[in-house]
This record gives C-alpha cells, sequence and structure tokens, in this order.
C-alpha cells in the first residue's frame, strides 16, 4: 500500500505554487493550505512541478548486454533524471523481435519498480532488415507494443519501410525510424565538413540522414500511417519534417540533449565520449533544432541513452562505440539550452518530455496533467542552483557522458512514482521494487 504524501507550494509546471496530495497512486487533491493527518510531507519550496518524464529512446542494453546496463540500474538512473516511463530499444541478445522477449523487458521493469519500461519492438527479425518481425504479436502481447524501431540500423529497404508503415496502421502503432543512409556512411566517424577535413576523419554528411527522412515522409503520406523520426539532427532535417506536416503528414520527430547543447568542435580533442550516433553536428544545426524545437516542428526530446563499458570508449577514436549516457542529465541540459535561453517555458517542458512522447507511444497513464485523479507520477525539480556534472551524479552502470565536468542548472530533488518516492532529497531510494 502506498504511502499519502502531501507536497506543499510546488510551482505547478513552472505556474502557480499549490499544494498536492498523493495517496493511493493517485493525485487525491489540488489546491492551497491543503491539509492530511499522517501524510508525509515534502517542502516543495521554489520547486518546479513536472508531470513524471518520459523518454521515447533508451537503451536499457537488458538481456545481453549486462555489463553495460541492466534494467534496474536503468531504471535507477531514470528516476535519477525525473523519468517515471521509458521506452525500452530493441537492440537487446536476444533482439526485442518476439512476444516473448518483449513481456520479459515488461516484466523485468516491473520487478525493478523504478520506472514504467515499455518496450520498443524490433522493425524486421534480428533487425537485419530483410523481413517483417513479428509486428502484430508483439502489438497484442502484455506489453502492448506500439513503438516500433530498428534502431542502431536503419529501416532502408523502401519495400519493408513501406510494409512496416501498412502493417503497424492495423493498431495504431508507429515506425520510429533511424535515418542513416548506410551507403553514403561507410566508415564515417563525423559530421562532414571543415572540421572532419582538417581532423583527417572520415566524414558523416548531413543528406544521409535528410534523404532517408525524406522518402519516409513520402511513403508515410502514401500509406496513411504514423512516422517517428528518431534523433533528428541537422537544419536541412527540421526542414524537411516542417515541409511534411505542412502537407498534412502524420510525422512526429525528436531531438536528443546533446543535439541541442553540444557541436562537432568537441571532436577535436579525440574525446570518445563525445562520439555518437548521428555526430554532433555544426554549430548551425545546433541553432535549427533549438528552433524547430521550440516551434513544435520537432515534437519532443529524447535521451538516446546509450551505456557502453570502459573499454569502449577508453580506446583511440575510430575503435570508440557510439553513444552517450544521458538519463541523468537531459532536464537540465534542456533547461540550459532551451529554458535559460528563452525559447521554452517549463509548460513546454512538460510537453516535450512528457506528454508528447506518450502520446506518441500511446501510454494513457503517463505524461498526464498533475490534477485531481492523474497518476501521481512527477518529478520535483530545483531549477537554481549551477553546478558542475560528475560521476556522482551517474545511476547506471556505464559513465560515457559528454557532460562531465560542464556546468549545468537544476537539480531533480524528487522524483514519485505512481506514488512511490524512487529519488527523496536528490539521492535515488535504494531499493523500490522486489529485483531492486
Amino acid at each position: 500500500m502506498t504511502e499519502t504524501h502531501l507536497i506543499r507550494g510546488a510551482r505547478i509546471a513552472g505556474g502557480d505554487a499549490a499544494d498536492l496530495i498523493v495517496e493511493g497512486g493517485r493525485i487525491a487533491e489540488v489546491g492551497t493550505g491543503l491539509s492530511r493527518v499522517g501524510a508525509t510531507v515534502i517542502d516543495a519550496d521554489g520547486l518546479i512541478a513536472l508531470p513524471g518524464l518520459v523518454d521515447l529512446h533508451t537503451h536499457l542494453r537488458e538481456p545481453g548486454y549486462e555489463a553495460s546496463e541492466t534494467i534496474v540500474s536503468g531504471s535507477r538512473a531514470a528516476a535519477a533524471g525525473g523519468y517515471t516511463t521509458v521506452f525500452a530499444m530493441p537492440n537487446t541478445s536476444p533482439v526485442a523481435d518476439t512476444a516473448g522477449v518483449v513481456e520479459q523487458e515488461l516484466a523485468l521493469g516491473e520487478a525493478a519498480g523504478y520506472v514504467h519500461v515499455q518496450p520498443i519492438g524490433a522493425v524486421t527479425v534480428g533487425q537485419k532488415g530483410e523481413r517483417l518481425a513479428e509486428l502484430g504479436a508483439m502489438a497484442s502481447s502484455r506489453a502492448r507494443v506500439r513503438v516500433f524501431s530498428d534502431d542502431g540500423f536503419c529501416v532502408f529497404d523502401p519495400l519493408i519501410m513501406r510494409r512496416a508503415l501498412e502493417y503497424v496502421k492495423a493498431f495504431d502503432g508507429v515506425v520510429a525510424q533511424h535515418a542513416q543512409d548506410p551507403r553514403l556512411t561507410e566508415g564515417a566517424q563525423m559530421n562532414e565538413g571543415t572540421v572532419s577535413a582538417e581532423l583527417g576523419l572520415a566524414g558523416w554528411p548531413a543528406v544521409a540522414e535528410e534523404s532517408i527522412i525524406a522518402r519516409d515522409v513520402l511513403l508515410a503520406e502514401h500509406v496513411g500511417s504514423r512516422l517517428h523520426v528518431c534523433h533528428l539532427s541537422t537544419a536541412g532535417s527540421v526542414d524537411i519534417i516542417r515541409w511534411a506536416k505542412q502537407r498534412g503528414v502524420n510525422v512526429t520527430a525528436e531531438v536528443t540533449p546533446h543535439h541541442l547543447l553540444l557541436t562537432e568542435e568537441l571532436v577535436r580533442g579525440y574525446d570518445a565520449r563525445f562520439k555518437v550516433n548521428p555526430p554532433l553536428r555544426r554549430d548551425e544545426d545546433v541553432q535549427a533544432v533549438r528552433e524547430g524545437l521550440a516551434d513544435g516542428t520537432i515534437d519532443i526530446v529524447a535521451t538516446d541513452h546509450a551505456p557502453h563499458p570502459a573499454e569502449a570508449k577508453s580506446c583511440e577514436w575510430q575503435a570508440a562505440a557510439n553513444g552517450m549516457v544521458g538519463l541523468e542529465s537531459a532536464l537540465r541540459v534542456v533547461q540550459q539550452a532551451m529554458v535559460d535561453t528563452g525559447l521554452l517555458a517549463w509548460q513546454d517542458v512538460a510537453r516535450v518530455m512528457s506528454s508528447a512522447p506518450a502520446r506518441i507511444g500511446r501510454l494513457a497513464d503517463a505524461g498526464t496533467d498533475l490534477v485531481v485523479g492523474a497518476p501521481a507520477s512527477l518529478t520535483l525539480y530545483d531549477p537554481s542552483p549551477v553546478r558542475a556534472f560528475a560521476r556522482s551524479d551517474l545511476r547506471g552502470l556505464s559513465v560515457n557522458s559528454p557532460y562531465l565536468g560542464r556546468e549545468l542548472p537544476g537539480d531533480v530533488r524528487w522524483t514519485l512514482f505512481r506514488g512511490v518516492p524512487t529519488v527523496v532529497d536528490g539521492h535515488v531510494v535504494e531499493h523500490v521494487g522486489e529485483r531492486a
């Protein structure tokens, strides 16, 4: 049975201060001057109350790659960042391309107890791009999969992509595309441009992303199905999505925190923490994706949290793995890149990091406004402190964060998942679920 909590004086989505009573896993009352005998009081003066964050793009690595992350450790990292729901990408071993694997992931998330772990199903068997996976079986399983992706690999065959879009339409699913032409990026190490030429590293052209997005929005329009574009990173990609939405194409797009803040200039030090897919782009691209998020062309922020063991990053640049961890730092980065610059208000943050990703993933009980009767999944965030991001901020198994030593604003003080505290006064609760 969940404990009753009285949250006093929180600024709901950055607006007026109010009290919330959390009882039975739901919000029982919202108002001012509230009281409840026996309730645990949380002093939220100066804190912003946001709906529990929802990440549409997380790599939890289990089953198969538990040296990098497990569902328990990844869930702790998510809670530390204010998340209460994460969508787990299918590049596990075995690949999440059957009902059995996605149901296993769902059960492991439930046992961990920190967040709702919603599996994403692979589009093709083994993510090999050759034939469709068991999309219908995953959709009708206990996991109720609605998002399908071969993330890490582009669904490059246009016929396979068309068939996937047609198939998921039957149950209101969405194909989340990793937009990367594999031929145009063979051997690529960083963004193609002046910096790659100076460093002598093989370039990753923007058109490799943009050409796939252009093709797929036309396929989605032709089929009349939903398309989601993962980790959009270039100015040209923003233009294509904007054009497609003006045409009425049912397309959504995400941007990562690191593409909102970091540029290709960081590659000059050959520090593999900055090696990522898609690569860090030009400053012009960073400005374009910020503007795209601000004007609604880009729908959500998703972390693309990608843990790797130390040996995969502590090596020469060409041999290093792509990817960055990002769950613990995402909200702080979004504050720095979007809120402190005046591009987004806190109610917009609630939309792009909570309600919109839940809507795209078709989760009705996630990302809901903090109103009476809603699930008590929320985060209490202090926007005022500024401090260097440190290894002690990381709660997962891997430490490949690009922000270590970087000054970032803000601090997640409390996270509640369905009324159960998972972060208390900035500290992750050690034991929540039976598996934790």
